[in-house]
């Protein structure tokens, strides 16, 4: 870390992500968009001063405004642009040679009460080299010129955004004879002597031109594909236009993708609260740790002096308290969540825009398989979708979406498409797995539920405190939880039928079964009425769980993406357990899921369907026509992979453990990645080891995948003293529950007033 200013990187260094994606060095670069652009430079005045470089400069810069721009004006002439819509004014003045003309124009600025521009961007040099032909004295007068200008700028720069463009190379081999002497010898001296005046004249100024000399970089690689060696392609343009706006716009928009010159966001008052409570919690273990170790040595065994024989300490030491625990949790979690702010609140590590390359996606899926294969055991069960299988299912899932994170596959269609089928498949499993608990066990009670609800969301409530995050940002837990409540109501309304029950009496099974119907009924009638649906997570408190960036679109739109597959998953529960019940499935060790000749047919047909669900993901076009067909398809891969898993009885016995361990913690790997392995929430790469990105990865993955595992453990550890079994008990703290929730949302509504 060098402690330096992310806009001096991006002004400066940089590399190409292939061959037209250009990464700052340690930050990353947003893409605006048009209209972003244009709420931007709202009512603002930009102008640029130059030659013909600076005007191709200046056409991609307000192609970012109206890209219908067409590049028709006076060549050695000034060009006006304005956009009325939101009173921008950008100019382009013709100005080839730092000379007294141009100083003439920028000292008019500094004079009376004309408006000064916002911005000004000013760069000349190539006319001087090739008027004067290269001479010694042209370079000498471009110094006297340009240092009499220097203290101008630096006066503008106190209320403007001032830029001295540097002279980018040239590709000497295609120049005109007409512009031989425009050698890269002779524009990195004129280069020089601006960088040189324009530093020692700012060390007397409190106001800084800034030098944009990341074009040169960036002609470096690209000047060979220009049309006359002299001007850049339009491509290498196109990015300093965007590193012009990104230095500009970005403390003014705040985009999430955009670090480069973003401050640190200031802690709101609950983040405030919650550091000064894991703090305590910290303070509070170390002082429980010190007297628990003093009385420990107090009540060491000692030696009698007169017998010479052992005393026994008359208290024996005792058990961890529970106090004791619950602040050795808050105390790991304490410095935890200092690493997570650490890594993407605070400026201090690095971070880097994705780039999607097929081998990038695909040689870590082919590692990971063979490891996956490698740690190959015996199953303790060999029921269907047991325990260590489930385990796995969710592990090798959970990694393959780390990977698709990671890489920026999302831009991939195909991809993208059978990642949002293993997102569907956790759904399926949690329809499957809490309708079979609750089917065979009966058990409605409020324990079973705050249990369920405190694991799945305790991590995130604690990231939205302490990132300033909504709830909804984590959309998958929300997604999670709210599917839970609706089995649970589903099963646990009047009557309440479980298999108990339905052994007695087949009509029993036909009732379930109409209300898997209203169920069924209730979603289509959700997916296909928006204002249905927006209106019931409109209401408060809802409204504040479920809103992103002021409505609940994005909740409908990730609801609505896979609206069938928990019911998909409870019928196929519903079935298997049906089938397992009379004895219609064989699920000994070692023995096909059903007779020889039926499973033949299974598997192929389950082989074939699968095979067939992935070709047409693969020959997907148009990623909102697959959206709307994923949620009736996906359950046909799911199913498939579910029966070419369990048909074969070798296949059902053996699972790997390497898949499951990191399947017990899919859920904590899904939520932390957000901010300590990606970053920027998700927009991009964490960088703790600069310029070696292998390593980078596998140091920042094992820290991701050991907080993980940590976080898994404290989430248990406080289930069971937030959660007790006791009703009485587990009362008094529901009551505590929202008690503190209340005073969150009393600190919000604090927080949202002082903001506005």
């Amino acid at each position: 870390f060098k402690g330096g200013d992310t806009c001096e990187y991006l002004l400066s260094s940089g590399r190409f992500l292939g061959e037209k994606v250009w990464q700052p060095h340690s930050c990353m670069m947003h893409k605006y968009k048009n209209s972003e652009a244009k709420n931007c430079l709202i009512d603002k005045h930009v102008v640029f001063i130059g030659d013909s470089r600076i005007r191709q400069l200046f056409y991609s810069f307000i192609k970012l405004i109206n890209p219908q721009v067409k590049e028709e004006g006076i060549k050695h002439g000034n060009i006006p642009f304005e956009d009325k819509s939101a009173s921008i004014k950008v100019d382009f003045l013709w100005y080839p040679e730092v000379n007294g003309s141009m100083r003439q124009r920028i000292k008019s600025w500094t004079e009376g009460s004309v408006a000064k521009p916002h911005i000004i961007v000013v760069g000349a040099a190539t006319w001087s080299i090739k008027i004067h032909n290269g001479s010694n004295e042209a370079l000498a007068q471009y110094k006297i010129n340009i240092t009499s200008i220097a203290p101008l700028l630096e006066k503008l720069a106190i209320s403007s955004d001032v830029y001295w463009v540097l002279q980018d190379p040239v590709y000497e081999d295609m120049l005109s004879e007409s512009r031989k002497m425009i050698t890269n010898e002779k524009i990195d001296a004129y280069n020089e002597a601006a960088v040189r005046i324009l530093n020692s004249s700012s060390r007397n100024s409190k106001a800084r031109v800034k030098v944009f000399s990341v074009s040169k970089l960036i002609a470096q690689e690209t000047i060979m594909k220009s049309a006359d060696g002299l001007h850049l392609p339009e491509s290498s343009r196109d990015t300093n236009a965007m590193i012009l706006m990104n230095v500009y716009c970005n403390k003014i928009m705040k985009p999430i993708d955009g670090s480069c010159c973003q401050p640190q966001p200031p802690l709101t008052l609950i983040q405030k609260i919650a550091f000064c409570f894991f703090t305590l919690s910290i303070i509070g273990y170390l002082i429980i740790s010190l007297i628990h170790r003093n009385n420990y040595r107090k009540n060491k065994s000692c030696t009698d002096l007169e017998s010479g024989e052992e005393k026994k300490p008359a208290i024996s030491i005792p058990n961890v308290s529970t106090l004791e625990m619950l602040l050795h949790s808050f105390c790991k979690l304490g410095l935890i969540m200092t690493y997570f702010y650490l890594c993407d609140r605070a400026n201090l590590f690095m971070k880097e825009n994705k780039f999607y390359t097929h081998s990038s996606f695909f040689i870590p899926i082919a590692y990971i398989l063979v490891l996956g294969v490698f740690y190959t055991e015996n199953t303790k069960e060999t029921k269907v979708l047991n325990r260590e299988q489930t385990d796995e299912w969710k592990g090798w899932m959970q990694l393959v979406i780390l990977i698709y994170h990671i890489s920026g596959a999302s831009t991939f269609l195909p991809v993208y498409m059978h990642i949002r089928v293993l997102v569907a498949a956790y759904l399926f499993q949690t329809g499957y797995g809490h309708f079979s608990y609750f089917w065979i066990k009966g058990d409605f009670g409020v324990y079973r539920v705050c249990q369920v609800l405190f694991r799945l969301n305790f991590l995130v409530v604690v990231l939205c405190i302490v990132m300033d995050r909504p709830y909804q940002f984590y959309y998958f837990v929300p997604l999670v939880t709210v599917w839970f409540m609706i089995i649970y109501a589903t099963l646990a309304v009047w009557p309440q039928i479980i298999q108990k029950k339905a052994n007695g009496n087949c009509l029993w099974h036909f009732g379930l079964l109409l209300k898997l119907i209203c169920l069924l009924t209730c979603i289509y009638f959700l997916s296909y009425s928006q204002d249905a649906f927006e209106k019931i997570f409109s209401f408060w408190p809802l409204s504040k769980c479920f809103e992103l960036n002021g409505n609940v679109y994005e909740w409908w739109f990730r609801w609505k993406l896979d609206r069938y597959v928990v019911f998909h998953g409870m019928l196929f529960a519903f079935i298997y357990l049906a089938l397992q019940k009379r004895q219609m499935i064989s699920e000994g060790k070692g023995d096909p899921l059903f007779s020889s000749r039926v499973s033949n047919v299974l598997l192929f047909i389950s082989i074939v369907s699968f095979l067939t669900y992935s070709i047409w993901a693969s020959s997907c076009k148009n990623k909102t026509e697959c959206n709307e067909l994923h949620p009736s398809v996906s359950v046909v891969q799911i199913l498939a992979f579910i029966l070419i898993r369990n048909i074969p009885g070798y296949v059902r016995s053996v699972y790997s453990s390497f898949f499951a361990w990191f399947g017990k913690i899919s859920l904590e790997l899904f939520i932390c990645q957000y901010h300590i392995w990606l970053a920027a929430d998700t927009k991009g790469i964490l960088v703790l080891i600069p310029g070696y990105p292998m390593f980078n990865v596998l140091v920042s993955t094992f820290i991701f995948v050991c907080v993980a595992h940590e976080i898994s453990q404290i989430t248990n550890d406080l289930a069971q003293i937030v959660v007790p079994k006791d009703n009485s008990t587990l009362l008094k703290r529901l009551l505590c529950i929202a008690g503190f929730f209340s005073g969150l949302h009393f600190f919000s509504a604090m927080q949202d007033q002082s903001r506005h």
